[in-house]
């Protein structure tokens, strides 16, 4: 035959180590071609390129007769990101030794098997890999001979050995070994083709640069300088396929020597990571910047990792003008899978703009009134999606201390009104399902429209301001951690004398920050003055303790959006009622725990007592007076918290009540577990509410109302995406200097002063 074979048989064992030895068997027959010589001189230098063809001169001497040792010396950088350190000395007998330097072989792929097959052709099979102790695995045919026409021509799925400089930083990269180009290969449209010749550049670490590209033609050069690479596609005529017409040479420039890559744009980012956002749409950017790294051997910037996940969630989420079209049948489907709920929305009257969206689901609704604490919270969010808006909250408190979400507010801004239409929407919601509206407790913030709300739509209610928003204010004003503090101890003193003596001190320390306590009345806001109940409740930042999940919710379209709060509150609901069924107490965990405390310190105190209901108590403390039958003691306590403070548990003790027989029915397990005893239903995808509102008259009508997005928009620019928190608002922020102009307030890349 013309070109003979060069097959590593099985008795051939390759070791790359500087003791060990390959000796090749008297089995193994070497062909010497007339073409192919292989050198083994002196010192040289070799290098194998893309489209190279190697000379090897080999002397005449019998194969079986000598030993032939390969101890490589010399430094190994391949595209999978390793470099290998060898020994390399080939000798034909023992007295000849051949050093080898400065070999650089480029591997496409991590885990590949070298075969030397009968034309010749170094092919990598997927099948077997390359351990850390190089050995290659031989196939096993015990002949070895080279051939007259031993081109080496490496494609993409071969051995690629540049001549290109060292790298510092290494790349580690699991290369598809299928990206090959070849004249007369077809693509669907130009799209695809351009797809296709962008992800084997990034595959083999070469640059493109485009010269042509328009609806009938794509041509396009190796942006290396002096590289002779060139690719030519064309459409086929009457259909959109395009074809590869030509490809010019092969490359000379060895790739790219550094990490990062022309080609990997933000829409390639968005396509390599959109199935691992699918499976976890929580995946981070720095995740996906680990990701392409490993995969692809790149090094990107975090902001492309961003924007490339942003594109994709977009793309996930879907329209948001489309789910502001489809609000009425989103409500029509909340009350037909929730029956007794209440989901409204509203329009402007002149364009149909959307207003205004209240939800609040049936179950929310009967724990609330009949097993919560008469007590709710007011708290809004601002939304981060396309047409922004706000997320306006009212929540109950069970039992237990937890938030229990009761009404949702959605408004295209926050404002006076709309601050008194939520209210009214929630006082209607009450009024309708209980025949005695019970007198609540209502906490918020300083902000005029919810006390003009407050006042409008709950007249006998007891209104205080929530302590986070009030301390954070002051906290602004008097940048004084020590005053801050006084202020939450005057605020949480359950005596008048208390109060005042934590308001001497901070007059003590300054006199303007006493002026501005002063100028709010403690009626709102201190625990001593307040008439109503709240149940040792002092702040309504019910965000705080809803932000782990409404952060995310808050950028998603509105309906996803409601549906994410939906669901978490279906969540909720399940595991509270299932986590109460385990409870053996009489009293929730909290209220038990607090009753433990009290008894533990109603041990020492001394009782005396003036009658069947009225006790004396002596403690460390002071004297107190307790009634057992108006449930109060003259600390306050009993009466604030809802639970027999200490003087109440000693004097409970003395005439041998029973403890849990004066508390609040709200602490009890009993009423715990009625607070979860309604579930929230899941509601349908919307491509099935069509179908299932067929022959529902109302429901028709509904489908016939069109809600158009609101006509605010997001500005440009990347969204703030957490909440600052209570606890930093007041810390001081580090001083900057401008190394330009020498002002403080910026640095050198923001300064606008002229030059």
């Amino acid at each position: 035959m013309a070109n003979h074979d060069m097959i590593f048989g099985e008795s051939l064992n390759l070791e790359h180590d500087h003791e060990q030895q390959s000796a090749l068997d008297h089995n193994h027959n070497l062909g010497h071609g007339e073409n192919h010589a292989l050198k083994l001189g002196p010192v040289h230098e070799h290098h194998l390129g893309l489209g190279e063809t190697h000379d090897y001169e080999l002397p005449m001497e019998p194969i079986d007769e000598h030993e032939f040792r390969l101890a490589q010396k010399h430094d190994q950088e391949g595209d999978d990101g390793r470099t290998y350190e060898h020994d390399h000395k080939p000798a034909m007998d023992k007295k000849a030794e051949h050093d080898i330097d400065h070999d650089e072989l480029s591997l496409p792929g991590q885990n590949h098997e070298s075969v030397l097959s009968e034309n010749n052709d170094l092919t990598v099979s997927g099948s077997q890999g390359l351990d850390e102790s190089m050995n290659p695995t031989m196939v096993q045919n015990p002949e070895m001979s080279i051939g007259s026409a031993n081109d080496m021509v490496v494609y993409q799925s071969q051995y690629i050995v540049s001549s290109t400089p060292h790298v510092i930083q290494s790349r580690k990269v699991d290369v598809n070994p299928t990206y090959e180009l070849l004249v007369g290969q077809e693509f669907p449209d130009v799209k695809s083709c351009r797809r296709a010749l962008r992800d084997t550049a990034i595959a083999l670490h070469f640059e493109m640069q485009t010269i042509k590209s328009d609806k009938t033609r794509f041509t396009a050069k190796c942006a290396s300088e002096g590289c002779p690479w060139r690719i030519h596609a064309a459409k086929l005529p009457g259909v959109p396929t395009f074809t590869i017409r030509t490809i010019h040479e092969s490359h000379t420039c060895g790739g790219i020597s550094h990490l990062g890559h022309q080609q990997a744009s933000v829409q390639w980012v968005a396509s390599s990571v959109e199935q691992t956002l699918k499976e976890n749409p929580n995946c981070k950017p720095k995740e996906i910047l680990e990701e392409i790294h490993r995969v692809h051997g790149i090094t990107l910037s975090y902001k492309q990792a961003w924007r490339g996940k942003e594109r994709i969630m977009a793309a996930m989420r879907g329209s948001f003008e489309e789910e502001y079209r489809l609000l009425p049948q989103y409500c029509a489907q909340v009350k037909r899978t929730n029956p007794g709920s209440i989901a409204s929305v509203y329009g402007n009257p002149s364009d149909n703009c959307f207003q205004r969206l209240f939800i609040s689901f049936q179950a929310s609704i009967y724990g609330f009134l009949n097993a919560c604490r008469p007590l709710l919270g007011l708290d809004r969010t601002y939304l981060k999606s396309k047409y922004l808006g706000t997320l306006l909250l009212a929540t109950g408190f069970d039992g237990d201390g937890a938030v229990f979400p009761l009404a949702f507010g959605v408004v295209d801004e926050e404002s006076d009104d709309n601050w008194m239409w939520f209210l009214s929407e929630l006082h209607n919601l009450l009024e309708i399902n209980t025949e005695n509206m019970p007198r609540l407790t209502i906490l918020s913030d300083r902000q005029q429209g919810i006390v003009d709300g407050v006042d409008a739509n709950f007249p006998t209610a007891f209104h205080g301001f929530c302590m986070c928003h009030l301390s954070d204010s002051f906290r602004k004003e008097f940048n004084n951690t020590m005053l801050v503090n006084l202020l939450w101890e005057a605020a949480n003193a359950l005596t008048i004398i208390e109060f005042e003596t934590k308001v001497l001190e901070i007059e003590g320390i300054s006199q303007d920050a006493a002026y501005w306590i002063q100028r709010v009345p403690p009626r709102l806001w201190a625990t001593a003055y307040f008439e109503g109940q709240r149940f040792g409740h002092s702040t309504a930042n019910i965000v705080e303790a809803l932000n782990s999940w409404i952060l995310e919710a808050s950028g998603l379209p509105i309906i996803q959006m409601m549906e994410c709060i939906r669901r978490q509150l279906m969540t909720w609901f399940n595991d509270r009622r299932e986590t109460s069924l385990q409870w053996s107490s009489i009293l929730v965990p909290s209220a038990e725990r607090r009753v433990a405390e009290a008894l533990e310190c109603a041990r020492t105190y001394q009782v005396l007592r003036a009658n069947e209901a009225e006790f004396e108590v002596i403690s460390p403390e002071g004297t107190n007076i307790v009634d057992i039958r108006n449930r109060c003691c003259l600390c306050r306590g009993w009466q604030l918290y809802g639970l027999p403070c200490a003087h109440a548990v000693a004097a409970l003790l003395s005439c041998r009540q029973n403890v849990h027989r004066f508390t609040e029915s709200c602490f009890t397990v009993a009423t715990y577990r009625k607070t979860y005893s309604q579930s929230i239903h899941p509601i349908p995808d919307k491509s099935v509410w069509k179908e299932l509102s067929e022959g529902d008259a109302n429901v028709s009508q509904v489908h016939e109302v069109v809600i158009n997005p609101p006509k605010s928009l997001r500005p440009p620019g990347r969204p703030r995406k957490k909440r600052v928190r209570a606890e930093d608002r007041g810390r001081v922020k580090r001083l900057v200097h401008c190394s330009r102009c020498n002002q403080t307030g910026h640095f050198r890349t923001t300064c606008a002063a002229p030059i």
